[in-house]
């Protein structure tokens, strides 16, 4: 008797103290995103000229990643001079100051470090990299390449034949000609109709005088970024910035690209790149998608990865692959861009195959926004797409690149640390009416890289079928 009104005793002490339920039947408590960067690590400051610093401090390892990144890339250029800004960036590795290309390559490896030049299109970037000991002589090796490219006009012509040659093996890959046909589709006239690195025609009329050209409009501080991240601190930092750097002289910022027609294609067009030798066709289905800064960005991303995006888990491969067979990959993903770029799923399967693959990928699309994501796969969606957000900021120069492309597109600072938030706020309704809005079966371009007399009988019932060479 006395035992039972020991324990009566304490469970009336539990519930007085509101502790009824065992702590490990409690829900856990709501979940705490840690920063991405911790506090007092990140630095931002501002040049005279209007360059803009941002640093990221990490002393884990004597390294140091440094760079400069300006907001205007292949997107900028006109569509008769398609890669442009390619072409502009590898000039800017072939000889810069008093360093010819032979001898600027022989100064980074000297070093053990590594130098980076690229254009993409919204941005064009130069770093280097290696230890922090050589600070200095990094430093000065990014502002020679900044402020003095050679750009001589035989390297130029070296560099557009090997552009060319590049271009001409680029089209014996399927999945590069099934890329190229579908920006010409969708976007034809317009600069996202051709790929970056631009085509033949537009390359052969490229030289030294037009990259010294647009150099000289693209690469001007107050549209530039400079980033440092690794064994580095600020207050050293700054002043050998300004330095390096601080002569850049201001210049006029160039107005973005024009945008592309707002719904591309109008209808359904069908495109066969002919090539007789294939015994496997290459697909690729597309239509208009979003811009990189378009605030339903995350409902797309989610409701794309139960669609396509999110490998062996989503819709599209458990369809084609794990029930019908048809192919060993499918997936579909956005050209996410100052302007919006492409939507597109892509796959490949027996030539005899492509019609049930293309009904089957037709039938997904419109299931999507019939039958959008469900709780539990809203939740498998939002699991992958915040692992992938940590992997991908697992080094220090990885999330400073991060917060370099959160400046190049102007977007909200604290955007890595809501990020994963935001996945979990978003709905299902949210999916939902990305589906309805984003998906437009109806109006795909089709291309597909194969034998045309074999695949245009398979096709001719869906739409208009237009047959090209390679």
């Amino acid at each position: 008797m006395r035992g039972r009104l020991v324990i009566a005793a304490a469970v009336s002490m539990l519930l007085a103290l509101g502790c009824a339920t065992p702590a490990w039947e409690q829900p856990p408590p709501p979940t705490q995103d840690r920063p991405v960067v911790q506090e007092g690590m990140f630095h931002r400051a501002e040049l005279d000229n209007g360059l803009e610093l941002l640093v990221l401090e990490d002393h884990r390892l004597p390294r140091v990643t440094l760079g400069v990144t300006v907001r205007r890339g292949e997107g900028v250029v006109s569509f008769d001079q398609a890669g442009l800004a390619v072409f502009t960036a590898e000039l800017m590795r072939r000889g810069a100051g008093d360093w010819n290309a032979l001898e600027l390559s022989r100064a980074v490896d000297e070093l053990g470090a590594s130098l980076s030049i690229r254009a993409g299109w919204d941005s064009m970037s130069v770093g280097v990299a290696g230890l922090s000991r050589d600070l200095d002589a990094l430093l000065e090796i990014l502002s020679a390449v900044i402020l003095q490219p050679r750009m001589d006009r035989r390297e130029a012509d070296r560099t557009r034949a090997e552009t060319l040659a590049q271009l001409e093996k680029a089209k014996d890959d399927p999945g590069t000609l099934a890329r190229w046909h579908l920006a010409r589709a969708l976007y034809d006239g317009h600069r996202y109709g051709r790929p970056q690195a631009g085509v033949p025609e537009t390359v052969e009329t490229l030289d030294a005088k037009k990259a010294r050209s647009f150099y000289r409009s693209v690469f001007v501080p107050n549209d530039a970024i400079f980033y440092a991240a690794g064994d580095v601190d600020m207050a050293s930092l700054l002043p050998r910035v300004g330095v390096a750097l601080g002569a850049w002289e201001r210049g006029e910022v160039l107005p973005p690209g024009p945008a592309p027609p707002e719904q591309v294609p109008a209808a359904r067009k069908i495109v066969i790149v002919d090539r007789p030798d294939l015994v496997q066709a290459r697909i690729i289905l597309g239509h208009e998608g979003i811009a990189r800064a378009n605030p339903d960005r995350i409902a797309a991303s989610l409701m794309n990865t139960t669609l396509g995006g999110g490998g062996f888990s989503a819709r599209l491969m458990e369809t084609l692959r794990a029930e019908a067979g048809l192919t060993y990959a499918v997936g579909s993903g956005y050209g996410l861009r100052r302007h919006p770029g492409p939507f597109v799923v892509s796959t490949f399967t027996r030539v005899h195959e492509v019609r049930r693959v293309l009904d089957l990928t037709l039938e997904e699309l419109e299931r999507m926004q019939q039958d959008p994501p469900s709780e539990d796969e809203l939740a498998a969606a939002r699991a992958l797409l915040v692992g992938r957000f940590s992997l991908g900021l697992e080094t220090s120069a990885a999330v400073l690149g991060a917060l370099v492309n959160l400046e190049v597109y102007r977007l909200p600072p604290d955007s890595l640390d809501t990020y994963r938030g935001r996945i979990r706020a978003t709905t299902t309704e949210d999916t939902a009416r990305m589906a309805r809005q984003l998906l437009h079966p109806d109006r795909l371009v089709i291309v597909l890289v194969g034998p045309a007399e074999a695949l245009r009988p398979q096709l001719e019932q869906l739409g208009p079928v237009e047959v090209v060479e390679p």
